[in-house]
């Protein structure tokens, strides 16, 4: 997926307004000025989109561990792993505080069904003979998911 796609989704999912997205980059030591954030935050064929790196969204999603689940006492490991939806995966479970069951019940709230192995197989490490790539469909399946929980529980 496109990381401004994936950036647009979360913060409608999960109702932040341009501060809150501005505090969340600052949690994990990253400016962003809200004339860049509104850049990022346009879809492809708008004039002014500006393509957001991996790097910012790293930032965005480490912020948002941060903001959901306070500071950590442990340092912070900066991967230079590539961000892939994997780890877009990862993150958003670690944020959120999800479950394995959490996972499933937003992926089924979006309409798509997936195995508990199937789940579990794109949290292990690469070289694992079970792991699996996460494809656009279920990272894209899995944002609809948090997008109708989290806005249904807010109505």
């Amino acid at each position: 997926m496109i990381n401004n796609d994936v950036i647009r989704r979360i913060r409608y999912a999960l109702n932040l307004n341009d501060h809150s997205m501005i505090d969340i980059f600052a949690l994990s030591d990253y400016e962003i000025t809200r004339e860049t954030l509104l850049t990022l935050l346009k879809k492809d064929n708008e004039e002014g989109f500006v393509a957001m790196s991996n790097a910012q969204l790293t930032a965005f999603l480490d912020g948002l561990i941060t903001y959901k689940r306070g500071k950590s006492d442990k340092p912070v490991a900066h991967a230079n792993a590539e961000l892939d939806n994997n780890a877009i995966l990862r993150k958003l479970r670690i944020a959120l505080e999800f479950k394995e069951e959490d996972m499933l019940s937003t992926l089924k709230t979006a309409d798509f069904e997936l195995s508990k192995h199937e789940l579990s197989a794109f949290f292990r490490h690469e070289g694992h003979k079970h792991y699996r790539k996460c494809g656009d469909q279920i990272l894209r399946n899995f944002l609809q998911g948090l997008t109708i929980h989290f806005r249904q529980t807010e109505e």
